[in-house]
């Protein structure tokens, strides 16, 4: 059975032993409150040693008793810290399988963050919970009151000190209020009036981060998802912040979104190549423009580390991208004999090397290299190797970048013109691709500090980047077929073959003068003093 997900929204409450649940029927649009159901669960949390994912936030445990009994994986909640407004975290469900092994399914959700640390149980949770269900007027299931009686207990075997038998157990209790089809605005009413029953805004995010105490605090405070982040919230502040932290700034979403995509290529969902791909590309491309702020070794390293993942990255995206082109413009052609002998091929050749190249990607998503690269990313994120002679302004800097890249895209179109046919010509036009691609990134940082303008110049990048791709694309798909060759003894093949090769010459010149076009329009934009 494959693992099912869903958006948990809910907020937790301490509450004494002797306090009472309030009416619930009073909360504004609860037409009743069900009867009570308790239930006896039992879940063991799964984390390392040194409590790698509590520290990121996440949750892994395998849940024994209740309606929902099975392996959960929380991932980090989606809105403010707990206390403030209801946490929202994806929660991704398994069958209950086998008591040691974690489903392959949430194990591949973590990988990216435990980076080959084995798991193990860390924390055993015996709770009584007793469940009122609240319903509305016209019979929905707006939400539940969990009243929970926890027992926790600390497992043996993980990095801080041995703890003793009286330390590794506690017993509490809390109130969890967790929406199933109501509305959020039902939140604040409860509340208040569970407050009024004595209840109070829980001091933990969760029962495992309750349960191992001083450990959670003390991995939360080391670092973690937030730490980068946070810091370039903190320095990026107005027209005088650091230079550093405008690359800080723009490259902590993208280290989150290939994280995030890891998991997506592990599992083969779509655009889990394209969207690591993308990010790994922006990471480069700032780095690239802003490289002078850094000590050069670590900068140089990143770089390379971060090219070799974008070649693996590549190749089956590449042949991705190519089948589905090529498969478009064969339901484009008139109906012929030879058609479907055309498509059988194109399709062979792509899915070989697309089932090649990700075969390669995956292996290399497994490697030491590959989690060091993850390391490098967060440890510059986090403690940037900056030269500490000198503290620019982001804003001179900035512009400084912009001017630059847009120097060397026009000094890549010129080199383009002047081989005016052939492969040269190609090749040349590619490299503008190249360079629109690098001003748009490089523009979307200086956005941060400039506004309006950068936005301007990174769309304009954009719309030569994206011409040029389809042009790009044109070219691989005329190659590819060249490549193939037709079977002449069949002329109604040799015919679908030709029909395919003069699409894409027509994209190629189509786009091409698209492309002169867009340079047209944006040559004031995109001249010297850009910013």
């Amino acid at each position: 059975m494959a693992a099912s997900q869903a958006l948990e929204v809910e907020k937790k409450y301490d509450v004494g032993p002797d306090a009472k649940v309030p009416r619930l029927e009073d909360l504004p649009g609860v037409a009743r409150v069900g009867k009570p159901h308790t239930a006896q669960l039992e879940a063991v949390y799964f984390d390392t040693p040194g409590h790698i994912l509590a520290s990121r936030r996440i949750t892994l445990r395998r849940r024994s008793g209740g309606t929902d009994a099975g392996w959960h994986l929380k991932l980090p909640p989606e809105s403010a810290p707990q206390g403030e407004e209801p946490q929202q975290r994806r929660e991704v469900h398994a069958p209950l399988g086998q008591a040691d092994v974690v489903p392959e399914a949430l194990l591949a959700r973590v990988q990216a963050y435990l980076r080959g640390v084995g798991l193990a149980p860390v924390v055993r949770l015996h709770t009584k919970r007793t469940s009122h269900p609240l319903y509305g007027e016209n019979g929905d299931h707006l939400a539940d009151l969990a009243d929970d009686h926890v027992r926790a207990e600390r497992l043996a075997g993980q990095d801080d000190a041995e703890p003793t038998a009286e330390s590794r157990t506690q017993e509490w209790r809390e109130w969890e209020l967790e929406l199933v089809n109501g509305d959020a605005a039902l939140f604040a009413p409860a509340e208040k009036l569970l407050l009024a029953a004595g209840a109070r805004p829980a001091g933990h995010a969760s029962k495992l981060a309750k349960a191992l105490g001083t450990a959670a605090r003390d991995v939360a405070d080391s670092g973690g998802t937030d730490s980068g982040e946070v810091s370039a919230t903190v320095l990026l502040t107005g027209k005088q912040a650091p230079a550093a932290a405008v690359v800080t700034a723009y490259i902590s979403p993208h280290i989150e979104e290939i994280l995030a995509k890891d998991a997506a290529i592990r599992l083969e969902e779509p655009e889990g190549v394209h969207g690591m791909r993308s990010a790994a590309r922006r990471i480069r491309s700032v780095l690239a423009a802003y490289r002078k702020l850094y000590r050069p070794a670590p900068v140089r390293r990143l770089r390379d580390e971060l090219r070799w993942l974008g070649h693996l990255l590549g190749d089956p995206r590449d042949a991705e991208v190519l089948l589905a082109g090529l498969n478009g413009h064969l339901d484009e052609l008139a109906p012929r004999q030879g058609t479907d002998a055309v498509r059988d091929r194109v399709e062979r050749h792509t899915g070989e090397a697309y089932d090649a190249g990700y075969r390669r990607l995956q292996d290399a998503l497994r490697s030491d290299r590959y989690f060091r690269l993850l390391d490098s990313l967060e440890e510059f994120r986090d403690n940037p190797p900056v030269r500490m002679e000198t503290v620019p302004p982001g804003e001179r800097v900035a512009s400084k970048a912009v001017d630059k890249a847009a120097k060397r895209l026009r000094r890549s179109h010129k080199a383009a013109s002047h081989a005016r046919h052939g492969r040269d010509h190609e090749n040349g036009l590619h490299r503008v691709r190249i360079n629109a691609k690098r001003l748009r990134h490089v523009a979307e940082s200086a956005a941060l500090l400039k506004g309006k303008r950068a936005d301007k110049v990174a769309k304009a990048a954009h719309r030569q980047q994206k011409i040029l791709g389809d042009f790009h694309d044109a070219v691989l798909a005329r190659d590819l077929l060249a490549g193939l060759g037709p079977d002449l003894d069949r002329p109604a093949t040799a015919e679908a073959y030709a029909a395919l090769l003069k699409r894409q010459e027509e994209l190629m010149a189509d786009t091409e003068a698209k492309y002169r076009k867009a340079r047209k329009k944006s040559r004031d934009l995109l001249r010297g003093g850009v910013l």
